[in-house]
């Protein structure tokens, strides 16, 4: 799924079903240490995620070596390599690419079902709520708020490593075109509404990503290149 989203150039290794329980996979003992007094559905999370990653580096030609968390517990990846981690029931998924390759990178993955109660009004701007409505007159066969809650999940990934800084659901604004056809990635942009990252003397003011629905998912993905001139990436 979130490889369809993704340049040729990232490596994205993906667990489904009893794969993304994390049953059996071996941590490194700093690992070990972070999860060791953790509940039983965060420590499988945190081994199903950790395989994922690894998998992942030897797809690079990076030998595995231990992912920690980092500051806000954005993963720590090993020297010269960026990536995203995402996990929900049943599903778990790790996208690393050479940093010379892309400035940051951001996924997130939700069960494709509509947001409980409340969840939308807290992470929606009016705008985009006017959006989702239209959205889903004209395609209702997509949950669209659960959408727009995994593109900011992935907006706040792809930021975050750029400026150590954290991003309000709502200090994004995001559109999403509901895609060419039916089984064809759509696309969405996010509109920072505070001051962006400077890549290379630019300052960026929108991050443009893509999203699918299918499976029983909701998925979207950013890849952030080296800026071509000032404004979006």
């Amino acid at each position: 799924m979130i490889e369809e989203l993704l340049p040729g150039s990232v490596a994205v290794v993906e667990a489904h079903g009893r794969d993304a329980l994390g049953d059996g996979v071996p941590l490194y003992p700093e690992e070990e240490a972070v999860v060791a007094r953790a509940v039983e559905k965060r420590r499988r999370e945190f081994r199903a995620a950790r395989a994922c990653a690894r998998q992942a580096m030897e797809k690079l030609g990076v030998p595995p070596g231990p992912v920690l968390p980092g500051e806000r517990g954005a993963p720590r990846w090993p020297d010269g390599l960026i990536g995203s981690i995402t996990h929900c029931e049943g599903y778990c998924a790790a996208a690393l690419v050479h940093i010379g390759d892309l400035v940051s990178l951001g996924i997130d993955a939700e069960p494709h079902d509509r947001l409980p109660e409340g969840v939308l009004d807290a992470v929606a701007l009016p705008t985009e709520q006017t959006r989702l409505r239209a959205l889903a007159h004209s395609h209702p066969s997509v949950h669209w708020d659960r959408l727009l809650f995994s593109a900011k999940e992935s907006v706040y990934k792809a930021w975050f490593p750029l400026t150590g800084k954290w991003l309000d659901f709502q200090q994004a604004d995001i559109e999403i075109d509901p895609g060419a056809a039916p089984g064809v990635p759509g696309r969405f942009r996010a509109r920072l509404l505070v001051p962006g990252p400077v890549i290379d003397g630019h300052p960026v003011e929108t991050f443009d990503g893509r999203w699918t629905a299918e499976r029983g998912l909701a998925a979207t993905a950013i890849a952030v290149p080296r800026p071509q001139g000032a404004g979006h990436v």
